[in-house]
């Protein structure tokens, strides 16, 4: 099989999207679990079924190219998955924790976007309408969920800053007090050594 070519190319991106978006479907839930936002929470649970969609979606295609699914692994999105499972094992509470869990997500969505930027743009020049057709409708779908993350990180950052303010405003008034505590009061005046 010559590997240099756009079709094989075509069909090793789509496999990587393939173990992409079943990586996916098994790191949504734990975002969806660690959401403080019902809004989030639910972008995540009803993005999770259209994932499980775009599984499907790739299976079709790829057997409707005579190959299988199978056989590669997608380092790009074990490494976003992995950071945002670092970021859910921070201490982040809150809004601060919605917005670590958006910038995680959201970098899933880019890195998809462009993956099936490309895919796309190929089925179209090797002639594959039925697979440029399901390739569009899933990256419309990707746009669309990036765009309503924005939009809810637009009601997250705001909640997360005034969170942060008010927890540096707290630690700065106990730091005061636990220093009020430390320091014994002056009594009277000093007295001076004379030799």
């Amino acid at each position: 099989m010559n590997e240099n070519t756009l079709r094989e190319l075509f069909i090793d991106e789509l496999r990587d999207l393939y173990d992409a978006e079943n990586r996916l479907v098994k790191a949504l839930p734990k975002l969806a679990k660690a959401a403080n936002l019902e809004d989030l929470r639910s972008g995540f649970e009803t993005h999770l079924e259209q994932t499980k969609e775009h599984v499907e979606r790739l299976k079709q295609i790829i057997e409707s190219l005579d190959e299988k699914p199978t056989g590669k692994k997608c380092p790009g999105m074990i490494g976003i998955i992995q950071e945002g499972e670092e970021l859910i094992g921070e201490e982040f509470e809150g809004s601060v924790m919605d917005a670590a869990l958006i910038s995680a997500a959201q970098r899933a969505e880019h890195y998809e976007i462009a993956a099936y930027g490309c895919v796309h743009a190929w089925a179209k020049e090797l002639g594959e309408d039925e697979a440029a057709e399901l390739l569009e409708k899933t990256l419309t779908e990707e746009k669309e969920t990036d765009a309503k993350l924005t939009e809810i990180a637009e009601q997250v950052n705001p909640s997360a800053n005034s969170e942060a303010e008010e927890g540096s405003e707290e630690e700065a008034e106990e730091g005061q007090e636990t220093e009020e505590r430390a320091t014994p009061a002056r009594r009277g005046k000093a007295r001076s050594a004379k030799a």
